[in-house]
């Protein structure tokens, strides 16, 4: 049942990504049924009774999952068509990744109630960031887009062209990565001050760890260098995506090459 939804989720997806610009209602319409699907697929396959499905692709499912939560909301009070484009596909590729690799499941039994509230909120800071991830590079190329105008273009030229205005987007971008900085500062001090409820065990300085301080370092400093020095340009797309890279290896990354790689359970 699972590996049906998933499909339907990523077809519906793709069938999104393809639709023409001018047809909005119809794009609300799929992209709500389609993250109906995928997220009655992520809670049938990841919480099942008394346990927890952990895997580089159920995270990386479930964090495109808010992401495109969150484009449709921002979507209703701006054009972001361009972010479509971006957001579904990868969304197809995130659900299909998660009917190839389903992970491993995880027992809550004798586990501390905070485990929950901890993976909950961490995908929630992953999901957040990646979205602005998807922003900055939407930016990115709409930038390049202003300096090398031409009438043709094709499919994604067109959906830069109805973007909002640069600084607009700008401020977009830093209310995402705001929240997704807050949820990021409580997971890494849920980690830190329940590791040994959450895990077992105190706080290990692993690969996990070390990657997503650096991440929170990097967004911190974007955020600063934000209210103090004025970064903007291509000085905060680059902290964006740095923090952005950082955070993906700390967890996806990692569980990625444990899992496929060397084909070893949890890590």
């Amino acid at each position: 049942m699972q590996t049906i939804l998933l499909i339907a989720a990523a077809a519906l997806y793709l069938v999104c990504a393809l639709l023409p610009a001018r047809q909005g209602a119809s794009i609300t319409a799929v992209t709500g049924l389609a993250w109906l699907v995928h997220g009655v697929a992520l809670w049938c396959d990841v919480l099942a009774p008394g346990t927890l499905r952990i895997g580089f692709a159920t995270m990386l499912s479930s964090a495109l999952w808010v992401s495109v939560c969150a484009y449709w909301v921002e979507n209703l009070n701006l054009s972001l068509d361009g972010l479509r484009r971006l957001v579904m596909p990868s969304a197809a590729l995130a659900v299909a990744l998660q009917a190839l690799f389903p992970g491993v499941l995880v027992t809550l039994e004798g586990k501390s109630g905070m485990f929950g509230w901890h993976i909950a909120i961490a995908v929630m800071a992953y999901s957040s960031l990646t979205i602005a991830a998807f922003h900055a590079v939407l930016m990115a190329l709409q930038e390049s887009r202003l300096h090398t105008r031409s009438d043709g273009g094709g499919f994604l030229a067109g959906a830069l062209d109805q973007l909002p205005a640069l600084l607009t987007m700008e401020k977009l971008l830093f209310r995402l990565i705001g929240f997704g900085f807050v949820l990021l500062s409580l997971t890494v001090l849920s980690g830190i001050v329940f590791s040994e409820q959450l895990f077992g065990q105190a706080l290990k300085w692993d690969h996990k760890s070390v990657f997503t301080l650096l991440s929170w370092l990097l967004f911190a400093a974007l955020l600063a260098g934000r209210r103090f020095r004025g970064w903007r340009g291509k000085t905060a797309l680059s902290f964006t995506l740095a923090g952005f890279a950082t955070l993906l290896l700390a967890y996806v990354g990692s569980r990625f090459v444990f899992e496929v790689v060397l084909h070893r359970g949890m890590a």
